[in-house]
């Protein structure tokens, strides 16, 4: 960052000596790069990451200077203000694409940083990031050139070379990696002002190769053979990329548009984008198209003028014939096992003895005939359809197809005429004799060539690996080989699925179809044989003089066969639905996929949420383990094992591990609090559902009070009603955990309450401490059964409920203190099966020091907490709770989308995936969401205009989200809304938010994309907060002003196709993420407004 810090104090010093007032800073996007003076004590710049960015795209002094330039400060511009002045970029976008490239380095180098040697350092870029990101970025470029055989334009040095042009100022750490960047600034800068060329992608790289190459002879400061000068690029001057190569290329997608009549034409008459760019497949390009861009020649031809050029790929003819050609294979299989099957069934016999005799061998053998004419249809259906693509650059296309109809038909003749020859043979024999079976062997050997294609297909579709590697081989020798088969594509090369899922996927489909014929076969085909056998014998029937039809037998078998050949050629959609269905329902068995559906189910497994949450967000970085080795993959099984099914006591575990615990409460409370954000819940089912902090000194997990759902009760109830030692006692208790929780917490609870309405330092506060201790002795040496009488903890439970019920209620000191002297009466008194006297009982701290003071016991000593502390009056609440709760709380929370989204969590945290990665390391990603002209909050207007039937927005919404709008009053009454007819004053923005979220669905979507920061800078506080001081909140900052950071100018109208994918495509060049775009579309908006999350994301924002 010398250079960096050089043009500060330069500044600096300048506006100092000039006495010039500040300069408001400028706006920036996520890193102010654009303006290192005014933001150089930016957090940003300050990680080291992005300092290395910064410094290795800085040096571009001893570069050329860019041809028709005005103004060029040859120290003060970086790589991208080269690019932009030598090529005639806009401004707008090399800033852009420069925040772009040094997000990326900085990420790439700080995921990477754990491969770098000990001695690299922190603050240079790594020559291999660099190369990695060029390398990314230009692959579909290499692979475009090698696709069609041309020489790659861009030249970097060898790894480990340096380059002559190296400065004094760039750092001597490494090769020289400015080529590197050179060539991916420049394909960004290609992609960023692309506008709507950037859906078609081999166009791109057609001009990056280009310009590349242009780069490459200024850079050597070549000569031009023509003018004798130094070489000039192309295109150069202001704007000129703009003007002299998106803007024609613009206009001949423009033209086509508009030819289409808004898409109603053919779609063999006009060309979209992946028809143009198809043109760019295709080696002819670089002779018809040339460089630089000529509008003379006839790509730029306009539709219905000579010379266009049409379609080079594939051409959809619409026609009912598609029904066949779409799904051929479907009918082959489906014709040629019903001929077989009806040659069989007519037989008569069963099929195993049918086909033992050779005669019905032979006539089954008669499918191949069958076949090799639905093939010949399959080829006229090709050239028909794809006929429009015949031309003078095409001429092998027209051979391929007038080949495959020849062929086609030769092999119906040769079959059909090698099927008589055995049978002339047959009879002339009267038997098959040795010459008519030779004829069947030589069917039988021409049957074998006809499908060895097939049989080369299916042994190539269940070894993917070698498919793949023809497909994504450029060999001429194998284009040769293929051409018989396929049009060579640029696109859709090497995708074939893995061996085991073409294996899965094949055994689906054997099995789907040995069912569905078998069925076709024994309960459609056979039974129709025998009526049909019995029409067709029907001779001497009487007609009547007006029947018109003389064989009525035949059109009897028609109808009757009609409705069975229908449903014959249509059932396998059902077949395929109840296939697809069982499949579907063993993958979710056997993922365990919605296992939990009902609280009941939440609470059996809560108690694992803890484990199975620290379990997949823990970090690989935090692991003992080695990563990805056999033994950590195996211990990991072993472990979800353990987390699914529950084997372990992993509560025990949560106990031992504070922390552990705590992370858990931070997010599953987070997410409750969330839930009463949106008003799904109520302040009371928060409070069942939240894990509340650690206080009182409380020795268990607190769990939510939904789960401590009457245990409390069934333990006293079993305490008053067994006879059994402390031991026996306790192992009850604690064959449940959350009846051992509740227990333990109520006890604490009780004792922490007691101490702190009773002052400290009188009589009273050290009896009750004294009687607590009492009670921890006996259940320490496991004699609490023989010292107390537990029949009677049912009469303290119900003098406890008293004492919290006054506490939350009135504070009546008179009747606490009653309530208190009747609890100490019958804890000190009754209670203990041994009684002892005053003087006993004042020895052990359990009656006050003077007898006198017996009759004041409590009186002066009560002091409770005011109503402002909130977090004390919370913990009695649940303390009342815990104590009186008697219902199964199955109905908590109410709203059933809260259940849902509950349900869903839960369910999530048992499922097989990979380990979380540091926030830190994480790859960065932007959200994309469609918006245009819409209403995204609604006013108070529409929320109170009525309809017709008058009814309006809010009345609708209140009716429909009842619950939600109960639970929305409430908050409200609870941030000091006084009556109901506030809500249209000072709660008005709230009133639009809730009805917004739930009647207008980019409102809502938008709400949603949102909680990603949140739920990421909840992952970066767990990543990197101190064991000892986690906080349950995190400060979130509030920006409302709206800043224009960048404008790019565009060729033309934005929206050329459809209004989604148009908009999304112009706003992804101002996403930040290696290559994570979320595009999340709500139904029926038409455009596209950008939120970027990436700079949230990345690690050197303000997420920790």
């Amino acid at each position: 960052m010398s250079l960096l810090r050089n043009r500060r104090a330069a500044a600096a010093a300048a506006a100092a000596g000039s006495g010039e007032q500040p300069v408001v800073q400028a706006a920036y996007n996520i890193i102010p790069i654009q303006d290192v003076v005014m933001h150089g004590d930016h957090p940003s710049l300050q990680v080291p990451e992005v300092r290395a960015a910064v410094e290795a795209l800085a040096h571009a002094s001893d570069f050329p200077a860019p041809p028709l330039a005005r103004v060029w400060d040859p120290f003060r511009a970086d790589l991208f203000d080269w690019l932009g002045a030598t090529f005639g970029f806009q401004p707008d976008n090399v800033r852009n694409q420069r925040e772009h490239l040094v997000l990326l380095l900085a990420n790439a180098q700080l995921r990477a940083a754990a491969a770098f040697p000990k001695d690299h350092p922190i603050d240079v870029l790594h020559h291999t990031v660099a190369r990695g990101i060029r390398r990314k970025l230009l692959k579909n470029y290499t692979s475009w050139c090698a696709y069609l055989g041309q020489k790659r334009h861009f030249r970097v040095p060898p790894s480990g070379g340096r380059d002559r042009r190296r400065t004094s100022t760039a750092p001597g750490v490494g090769p020289d990696i400015r080529m590197d960047l050179l060539y991916t600034a420049l394909y960004l800068l290609i992609w960023g002002e692309a506008a709507n060329l950037r859906f078609m992608p081999e166009c791109l790289c057609y001009i990056f190769h280009y310009m590349a190459l242009d780069l490459h002879h200024v850079l050597e400061q070549s000569i031009d053979i023509e003018t004798g000068q130094p070489a000039m690029p192309a295109v150069c001057g202001e704007d000129a990329f703009l003007i002299r190569v998106v803007t024609p290329i613009y206009n001949v997608l423009k033209n086509e548009v508009d030819a289409s009549r808004n898409g109603t034409k053919p779609h063999s008459a006009w060309r979209n984008y992946d028809d143009i760019n198809e043109y760019f497949w295709s080696r002819r390009v670089f002779k018809r198209l040339g460089w630089p861009l000529v509008p003379s020649r006839n790509f730029f031809v306009e539709p219905g003028k000579p010379g266009r050029i049409g379609k080079t790929g594939f051409v959809e003819q619409r026609s009912f014939w598609n029904v066949y050609r779409s799904f051929d294979r479907v009918w082959v299989m489906h014709i040629l096992f019903f001929q077989a099957a009806m040659i069989v069934a007519w037989d008569g016999r069963p099929p195993w003895d049918s086909l033992s005799i050779r005669d019905i061998q032979v006539r089954v053998l008669s499918v191949f005939i069958t076949w090799g004419g639905l093939r010949f249809v399959q080829a006229m259906l090709d050239a028909g359809t794809q006929y429009s693509l015949v031309s003078r650059e095409t001429t092998t296309l027209a051979v391929r197809m007038v080949l495959k109809v020849l062929v086609a038909a030769g092999w119906t003749i040769v079959f059909s005429v090698l099927y008589k020859r055995m049978w002339d043979q047959r009879w002339r024999d009267r038997r098959w004799s040795f010459a008519a079976n030779t004829r069947v062997l030589n069917y039988l050997e021409a049957a074998a060539v006809f499908v060895i294609p097939q049989v080369l297909a299916v042994a190539l579709f269940i070894i993917p690996w070698i498919r793949n590697f023809l497909e994504k081989t450029n060999w001429k020798i194998l284009y040769v080989l293929t051409w018989w088969f396929q049009t060579r594509t640029f696109v859709g090369r090497g995708l074939r699925e893995g061996l085991i899922d073409n294996i899965k996927y094949s055994m689906f489909w054997v099995c789907l179809l040995v069912s569905k014929f078998s069925f076709s076969y024994f309960l459609q085909i056979k039974p129709m044989v025998g009526p049909t056998k019995v029409i067709f014998k029907l001779h001497d029937i009487r007609r009547n003089w007006f029947e018109f039809m003389p064989h009525t037998e035949r059109l009897a078998v028609i109808i009757l066969w009609v409705p069975v050949i229908i449903i014959y050629l249509m059932d396998i959609q059902i077949w395929y639905a109840v296939f697809s269905s069982l499949t579907g329902a063993l993958i979710g068995l056997f993922s365990h996929l919605g296992e939990i559906r009902s609280v009941e189910q939440l609470r059996l497994r809560f108690q694992f949420f803890a484990s199975a949450m620290q379990f997949n967000l823990m970090p690989e970085e935090h692991l003992d383990t080695v990563h990805g080795g056999i033994r950590s993959k195996f211990y990991d099984a072993i472990h979800r094992l353990k987390l699914r099914y529950g084997f372990g006591r992993p509560y025990r575990k949560i106990e031992a591990n504070e922390v552990e615990a705590k992370r858990f409460a931070l997010i599953w409370n987070e997410i409750i609090q969330t839930f009463r954000e949106e008003d799904i819940i109520s302040d009371k089912e928060l409070e069942l559902l939240e894990l509340p902090p650690v206080v009182w000194r409380i020795r268990v997990v607190r769990w939510p009070c939904l789960l401590l759902k009457n245990e409390l009760l069934l333990a006293l109830s079993q305490a008053a009603e067994l006879v059994a030692d402390d031991r026996t006692h306790w192992s009850r208790i604690c064959n449940n955990e959350y009846r051992r929780c509740a227990v333990i917490e109520a006890y604490d609870s009780i004792r922490h309450l007691l101490l702190e309405i009773i002052e400290e330092r009188t009589n009273e506060h050290i009896i009750v401490n004294q009687l607590f201790l009492a009670f921890d002795n006996a259940i320490e040496y496991g004699k609490f059964t023989e010292e107390y009488k537990l029949t009677l903890l049912p009469r303290i439970h119900k003098f406890v409920i008293s004492l919290v019920e006054l506490l939350l209620k009135d504070k009546d000191q008179i009747k606490i203190v009653r309530t208190l002297q009747d609890l100490y009466d019958l804890a000190v008194h009754d209670f203990p099966r041994n009684k002892k006297d005053f003087e006993q009982l004042r020895r052990e701290g359990l009656a006050p020091s003077r007898p006198t003071e017996s009759e004041l016991l409590f009186q002066d000593a009560i002091k409770c907490p005011d109503d402002d502390d909130v977090s004390f009056y919370k913990q009695v609440r649940r303390l009342h709770t815990i104590l009186t709760s008697r219902d199964s709380m199955d109905n908590v929370p109410k709203n059933p989308e809260a259940r849902r989204r509950i349900t869903f969590f839960s369910n999530s945290l048992f499922m097989n995936m990979p380990r979380a990665p540091t926030v830190q390391k994480m790859m960065a990603f932007s959200v994309l969401t469609p918006y245009y002209n819409e209403d995204v909050l609604y006013n108070k207007d529409q929320l109170r205009r009525e309809n017709e039937d008058g009814i309006s927005i809010l009345f609708y919404l209140q009716k429909i989200y009842e619950d939600d709008w109960g639970n929305f009053l409430e908050r409200m009454q609870r941030e000091g809304m006084v009556s109901d007819d506030d809500i249209w004053a000072g709660k008005f923005q709230d009133l639009r938010l809730w009805a917004s979220y739930r009647g207008q669905t980019l409102a809502r979507t938008v709400r949603g994309m949102m909680y990603y920061y949140r739920a990421l800078k909840m992952l970066a506080f767990l990543d990197t907060a101190s064991e000892q001081r986690p906080r349950r909140r995190l400060d979130r900052g509030t920006s409302t002003r709206e800043v224009e950071i960048y404008r790019i100018r565009l060729p033309g109208p934005l929206k050329l196709g459809e209004g989604k994918p148009e908009n999304q495509n112009h706003a992804i060049i101002f996403t930040r993420g290696s290559n994570k775009v979320a595009a999340v579309r709500p139904s029926s908006i038409t455009s596209v407004q950008l939120l970027n999350q990436c700079g949230k994301t990345l690690p050197f924002t303000e997420i920790a």
